[in-house]
């Protein structure tokens, strides 16, 4: 089993864009349950074409540091002139933090700063990264998405140590792809048999109790935190977890990523790229370090 995390978040990086998405990102913060030793660095990158507005860009800090007050959060700020990816890279690897938050505005699409900019920091960072979308309202609902492997255990470690509000519930969810009998053939539009009706029913027997124990794991791995329940569907990854999301009212979706390189587990490959891109909720992705092996 993997070592539980230990650490709570003591050192927050938050990508400021100078917008208004910032006020939702900062009451997310408020909502979380700090301890006395959380520090929170409000960082501003301003390209070098925005030279001749820097007190435009000094006054956005401004109305940023005036919401982080508001909040009684402790925090210090940052502007560093460059290009926002490139600069919250290099920001990352000097001071690492144990979190990177970030606005997003419209459900379903990384826009502003969340455009190639988010998308370089999810999927090619080395840190763990909250995405908090509008509207945003209160974190009562976490989903928890896992599909069994060593990186989706570590993201079970991470939430477990996370600073989540006490009232917060936890569904923890895994999706069965069904077997199919029979494949499609094109051009001709056949469909040929590759199993027998009963074996098939085995199979998809089988993988439903296989994701069944593989959730009761995941219980045991998140530890004595908030309330948790235990889904298991069956259907397509992304649809059914975005239908969940939907119905459930989920707040913040958590899944795992090891970004670019060998990937395997249908949660750290496209479908975790996906859920970044369609879920309409805030969204934690946990960065998988190399050392954790498939």
């Amino acid at each position: 089993m993997i070592a539980p995390v230990k650490q709570r978040l003591s050192k927050i990086l938050l990508a400021d864009d100078g917008t208004l998405k910032m006020n939702s990102v900062v009451r997310f913060l408020a909502d979380l349950p700090h301890d006395s030793e959380t520090a929170i660095t409000a960082l501003r990158v301003f390209t070098p074409l925005e030279g001749s507005e820097f007190s435009r860009v000094e006054a956005e800090v401004e109305k940023t540091k005036n919401l982080l007050e508001s909040r009684n959060l402790r925090f210090q700020t940052q502007i560093l002139q460059g290009y926002p990816s490139d600069m919250l890279h290099q920001y990352a690897g000097e001071n690492p933090p144990d979190l990177i938050v970030m606005g997003g505005k419209a459900a379903g699409r990384l826009d502003g700063l969340l455009g190639n900019v988010a998308s370089s920091i999810v999927h090619n960072g080395r840190w763990p990264v909250l995405i908090v979308r509008e509207p945003y309202n209160s974190l009562q609902r976490v989903l928890l998405v896992t599909d069994g492997s060593r990186a989706s255990r570590h993201t079970c470690d991470y939430l477990g140590a996370f600073p989540l509000p006490p009232s917060a519930s936890i569904d923890v969810l895994y999706v069965v792809t069904p077997v199919r009998a029979t494949y499609p053939v094109e051009p001709a539009g056949l469909a040929l048999p590759i199993l027998t009706a009963d074996e098939e029913a085995s199979i998809n027997r089988d993988n439903l109790r296989h994701g069944q124990e593989l959730l009761e794991k995941a219980r045991l791995e998140l530890g004595e935190v908030n309330p948790i329940n235990l889904v298991i569907k069956v259907g397509d990854p992304i649809e059914e977890i975005i239908s969940y999301i939907k119905s459930e009212k989920i707040d913040l979706l958590v899944c795992g990523s090891r970004g670019t390189g060998n990937l395997t587990g249908w949660l750290l490959g496209s479908i975790s790229r996906e859920l970044v891109q369609q879920a309409p909720c805030s969204v934690l992705v946990v960065r998988t370090p190399p050392e954790i092996k498939q």
